[in-house]
C-alpha cells in the first residue's frame, strides 16, 4: 500500500478527515484506480457531511470494482442524506443481493426504508424484517439492535422496541442516542408525574448534553410543572372566597357580617402561604439544579409558559384583593372571584397540547 494512503488511513483513525483528504487528492491524481484510496476519500467526505463528493468517490469505487459491497452500503447512506430515496434503496438492495450473509447489508436496507416516517407501511414492515435479519446475523452488534429498535417503533411494536433498546444499551452503554431514547421511554410513561419526568430528563442530559430529544422532553416536563401552579392559585382563590362567604349554601345560608375582621384576613394569608410553601416552594427546592434552571429559562423562552405563569399570578392577585380588602358588600368581590376563576379556565382545557 502506498505510504500516503497508509498515512491517510492513520489520520482518519484519529478523526482528522480534512488532513487525510489533503493526502489522498494528489495520490488519486496519479493513481486514479486505487480502490482503497477512493474508499478512504469517500469515508472522509461522508464524515464531513460532504455527501455529493462522497457519492462521487463511492461511484469511483464501483467503477473500479463493480458490485463492491462496501461501496454500495456507503452509497445507500450518502444517497439517503441527499434525498435520493429510490437510488439509496436500489444500492442497499443490490448490496443484499451480492452479500445476503453479511449483516451490514441488511442494516443498510433497514436504515433506508425506515428513514422517513411518511413512507408506505409496507416499506416500514420490510425495514423491520431487515432489522430482524440483522440481529439474527449479528446478535452482539449494537447497530443491529438500534435498527430493530427504530423499525419496531415505526411499525408500532412498542414491546419489541423497548427490548431492543435495552439490548442496544447493554452492548453500547455510552451511546448517547440510546441513552436519550431510554430516558424518553421511562419519562413518558402514563404513571410518571411531571416532577419525576423533569428529574429523569435532567439526569439523562447529564450523560447526553447535546440531545435535542432530552432538551425537548425537559421543556415539556417543566411546562407541566408550571401548569400546576394555576391549581395552587385556584386553591388560594377558593380560600379567599370562603373567607368572606361569597356564596351561601343550603346548609349554612346565613352570611357573616362585612367587613371581615383583620385577624381572619391575616389568617387566610397564612393558609395561602402554606399552599404555596408546600405545593411549590418545598418541591422547587428539592428539584435538581438543572430543572430549577430550566424553569427560569423556560419562562423566558416559552410563550405558553409565560401565559400559564401569568394566569397563576392574575388568580393570586384576585385572591388577595378578595381576602385583604375590607369589603362592605359582596358584589365587587364576587366579580373579582369570577374574573380570577375565568382567566385560567379559558385555556386550561386545551393548553396541555400546546408547545412550551
Amino acid at each position: 500500500m502506498d505510504p500516503a494512503v497508509q498515512r491517510a488511513g492513520a489520520l482518519q483513525a484519529a478523526g482528522r478527515y480534512e488532513e487525510s483528504k489533503a493526502l489522498l487528492a494528489p495520490h488519486l491524481a496519479e493513481e486514479p484506480d486505487d480502490e482503497w484510496a477512493w474508499q478512504l476519500l469517500a469515508v472522509a467526505h461522508e464524515r464531513l457531511h460532504e455527501y455529493e463528493l462522497a457519492e462521487r468517490a463511492g461511484t469511483e469505487m464501483l467503477r473500479i470494482t463493480p458490485g463492491h459491497v462496501g461501496a454500495l452500503i456507503l452509497l445507500s447512506r450518502v444517497l439517503l442524506r441527499l434525498g435520493k430515496r429510490s437510488e439509496a434503496r436500489e444500492a442497499a438492495e443490490e448490496a443484499i443481493r451480492r452479500a445476503p450473509d453479511k449483516w451490514p447489508t441488511h442494516f443498510a436496507l433497514s436504515e433506508v426504508l425506515a428513514a422517513y416516517p411518511n413512507a408506505p407501511a409496507a416499506d416500514h414492515e420490510r425495514a423491520y424484517v431487515a432489522a430482524c435479519e440483522t440481529v439474527r446475523l449479528a446478535p452482539n452488534e449494537p447497530d443491529a439492535h438500534q435498527a430493530l429498535c427504530f423499525t419496531a417503533v415505526r411499525t408500532g411494536r412498542q414491546d419489541v422496541a423497548k427490548q431492543a433498546l435495552v439490548e442496544w444499551l447493554r452492548l453500547d452503554p455510552s451511546n448517547t442516542t440510546a441513552q436519550a431514547m431510554y430516558t424518553e421511554a421511562m419519562a413518558s410513561g402514563p404513571e410518571v408525574t411531571a416532577t419525576q419526568a423533569a428529574e429523569m430528563y435532567s439526569e439523562g442530559l447529564a450523560g447526553a448534553p447535546q440531545s435535542a430529544m432530552l432538551h425537548s422532553g425537559l421543556d415539556h416536563a417543566t411546562y407541566r410543572l408550571l401548569r400546576g401552579t394555576r391549581w395552587l392559585a385556584l386553591a388560594c382563590l377558593a380560600a379567599a372566597g370562603v373567607t368572606i362567604d361569597l356564596f351561601a349554601t343550603a346548609k349554612d345560608p346565613i352570611l357573616r357580617e362585612l367587613p371581615v375582621p383583620l385577624g381572619n384576613r391575616l389568617w387566610v394569608l397564612v393558609i395561602m402561604a402554606a399552599i404555596w410553601g408546600f405545593g411549590a416552594l418545598l418541591r422547587y427546592r428539592r428539584l435538581r439544579t438543572g430543572v430549577r434552571l430550566n424553569i427560569r429559562s423556560l419562562v423566558r423562552r416559552g410563550r405558553w409558559s409565560r401565559v400559564v405563569v401569568g394566569q397563576a399570578v392574575w388568580t393570586m392577585l384576585c385572591a388577595l384583593v378578595i381576602s385583604q380588602v375590607p369589603w362592605t358588600d359582596r358584589e365587587v368581590p364576587t366579580i373579582v372571584f369570577w374574573a380570577g376563576l375565568a382567566v385560567p379556565l379559558v385555556t386550561m382545557a386545551y393548553d396541555r397540547r400546546k408547545t412550551v
